[in-house]
């Protein structure tokens, strides 16, 4: 569930996601791995945190308590890193645009989908992300041509998406509402990575003060939503609340500066690969902590999804394909959001 990643450090000066130098390996508390597995953690967990606040919380109630929390967190950030919020008319726009597709719509979305379908399902539905990018990025991203690698990817993914949702038994037991809820979720990444890349790839503005600035825009935009289509709940259960506010401080506040300084440290690429974690733990967690039944085409069909979402992220050689400021720079979502992939370069998911 994505958030987004800034671009990797040049080598000749190595930088922190808020611009400033990154401080030497010694004084890092914590290896990059054990912070890469506690990112995946987060982010799998996400949609059985989901699940969970459901069952207390209206689906626009979760999605408000966990952008709330989320910007709680990265306001703290910004306040001891003494960051600035981006200026002018036009960034604040475009944040606003991104905020509504990478985080309040997505978020929505998947909370409404969880009422009808496993949690499984739907990080297994958080991970065609890449696919939808890649469908889009072939019309949106003139510079972004696919190979015939990248093509067979997509079909490779599609069909795993077929296989997940058990297509060759007329989808029997499926709840169709809830799953396309979940997949138009991934697809809304898809786009607002699309629109990050065209109007947010170069402002000038520290990527932790744009990530906060447009979870800020989001939490706006649901506090407005909100109370027009839910009613306070006549009681408040201790589990659900929990689950709310682990949903927004770790997955959507406390995961986006575990994943700027992954990204920043061993770079995109490899910072990349926890997008491949994230169904695999969100489908254990639904297992065994909610009880969700799965059948065989579920993890088949997840591996299939994931093995086709990594060849639409294979890139072209320097020779065919010379690299810009488009393509090289980071939007998941995101850019600034928590979010999964781009669709054109490889990146951080989201989550949700």
């Amino acid at each position: 569930m994505s958030p987004a990643a800034p671009p990797s450090p040049s080598p000749a000066r190595s930088a922190s996601p808020t611009g400033s130098p990154l401080p030497s390996r010694g004084s890092r508390l914590l290896d990059w791995r054990v912070r890469f597995g506690a990112l995946a953690l987060i982010w799998g967990f996400s949609f059985l945190f989901i699940k969970v606040g459901t069952e207390g919380f209206a689906p626009f109630q979760v999605t408000f308590g966990r952008l709330l929390f989320g910007t709680a967190v990265l306001a703290a950030a910004l306040v001891v890193k003494r960051d600035r919020l981006p200026r002018g008319a036009r960034v604040w726009g475009h944040l606003t645009v991104a905020a509504f597709l990478l985080n309040a719509l997505p978020f929505s979305l998947f909370a409404y989908a969880e009422l009808t379908i496993p949690s499984t399902l739907a990080g297994i539905c958080n991970a065609t992300t890449p696919l939808w990018g890649m469908l889009l990025s072939l019309v949106a991203l003139s510079e972004d041509r696919p190979t015939r690698v990248r093509a067979a990817g997509l079909g490779i993914g599609f069909m795993g998406v077929l296989t997940v949702l058990g297509a060759w038994q007329g989808f029997s037991g499926l709840d169709v509402t809830g799953t396309a809820l979940a997949l138009l979720a991934s697809f809304s990444y898809a786009v607002g990575w699309i629109y990050v890349r065209r109007t947010l790839s170069d402002t000038g503005v520290s990527h932790l003060a744009l990530a906060g600035s447009q979870v800020g825009l989001a939490t706006l935009q649901l506090a407005v939503v909100t109370p027009l289509f839910t009613s306070m709940p006549e009681s408040v259960e201790v589990v659900p609340l929990l689950a709310v506010i682990a949903l927004g401080a770790l997955g959507t506040g406390y995961a986006m500066l575990l994943q700027y300084g992954v990204v920043a440290e061993v770079g995109p690429t490899t910072a990349s690969m926890v997008t491949y974690f994230i169904p695999v733990i969100a489908t254990a967690a639904g297992v065994a902590v909610l009880g969700e039944q799965l059948t065989w085409n579920t993890p088949v069909g997840a591996v299939i999804v994931l093995a086709g979402a990594a060849l639409t992220q294979t890139r072209t050689s320097r020779r065919t394909a010379p690299r810009t400021a488009a393509t090289t720079a980071l939007p998941k979502t995101p850019a600034p959001t928590p979010a999964p992939d781009s669709p054109a370069a490889p990146q951080p998911a989201t989550r949700t």
